[in-house]
């Protein structure tokens, strides 16, 4: 999560999840952190670049890039393919629509939600006929290309993941996109996008834990850290800034994000958070743990402890 550690940081946290026995990883592309208290927001694809020179086997995935204004999808593209290169085809290219937080640097003002679909749906057609190489000409209602090419192709085609929340965006963007990424356990939402889709897909969730052996101190940390996550991703998507996050969540209590988020070393605890995911039928799941200091014994902790609860307790 760029939001809550430095680039360094996030590469060290990268090599020691995959020694952990994690089997993908995913990483958030910000230009702001939700609140002020995480404290960081380091560009994701120079991290990304690093992470394939010290991992090997995991999966890789931006979860999730806005490909519409901070940057170009003919940018994204060139991004993906090199980051596809890199990692000998370990990645996954996470698109969604994006939120004002990160989008309403360039001062381009911030779209409501049905141009920011019609914007996303544009960029990944131009993104998938890269991906398909020689020369794009594009002249759409939001963008326009001139003769844009991949002059390094991955040898495998880079899959594209969509972040949809209801039924208008599964409509727009499951038959474009090769996999579904949500972050509520909605059976409906997989459903929905399993009527659509063009295949099977893979449907790929995150939920975040806060564990720490003192119960107190996980709920403190994922109260400071993390109650931005309460408002739900309409509210989310919205806010212009930490500060905005700050005053919107002014009023949530300790117990209110203990109540959302698994806090302490209850390994049950997380199973029964995870199960939600997999009972509604998503088949991968993310697991942010809350604090960016706060890695390490999680990461002794999923090796020892919840990935081979989780994976006991999964269907197959």
């Amino acid at each position: 999560m760029t939001e809550q550690a430095g680039p360094s940081a996030l590469v060290r946290h990268a090599a020691g999840a995959e020694q952990a026995g994690f089997d993908f990883e995913v990483i958030s592309d910000h230009y702001s952190p939700w609140l002020s208290e995480q404290g960081h927001a380091p560009n994701a694809w120079a991290v990304l670049g690093a992470v394939t020179q010290v991992t090997g086997r995991v999966e890789l995935m931006t979860y999730v890039t806005c490909p519409t204004m901070r940057y170009h999808p003919v940018l994204v593209a060139q991004q993906a393919a090199t980051v596809q290169s890199l990692s000998h085809n370990r990645f996954t290219l996470g698109v969604g629509a994006g939120e004002n937080l990160n989008e309403h640097v360039l001062g381009r003002g911030w779209p409501p939600v049905n141009l920011r679909h019609d914007m996303l749906v544009e960029a990944v057609d131009i993104i998938a006929a890269l991906f398909d190489g020689g020369h794009v000409d594009y002249v759409g209602e939001h963008f326009q290309t001139d003769s844009a090419k991949l002059w390094d192709l991955p040898d495998t085609r880079v899959p594209i993941a969509a972040a949809v929340s209801g039924d208008r965006s599964v409509g727009r963007l499951a038959p474009l996109a090769d996999h579904m990424i949500a972050v509520d356990p909605d059976a409906g939402l997989c459903r929905a996008w399993d009527g659509v889709a063009r295949a099977e897909s893979r449907k790929i969730g995150q939920f975040p834990i806060s564990w720490d052996t003192d119960r107190d101190a996980a709920v403190a940390r994922a109260h400071d850290q993390f109650r931005w996550a309460l408002g739900g991703w309409k509210v989310n998507a919205e806010l212009p800034g930490p500060s905005a996050f700050a005053a919107a969540t002014r009023f949530v209590r300790p117990d209110d994000v203990a109540a959302h988020i698994p806090c302490g070393a209850d390994v049950d605890a997380v199973v029964q958070a995870a199960a939600a995911y997999w009972e509604a039928g998503f088949t991968d799941l993310a697991l942010i743990q809350v604090g960016g200091t706060h890695q390490d014994h999680f990461l002794a902790a999923a090796r020892q402890e919840l990935l081979p609860a989780l994976r006991a307790a999964a269907p197959n």
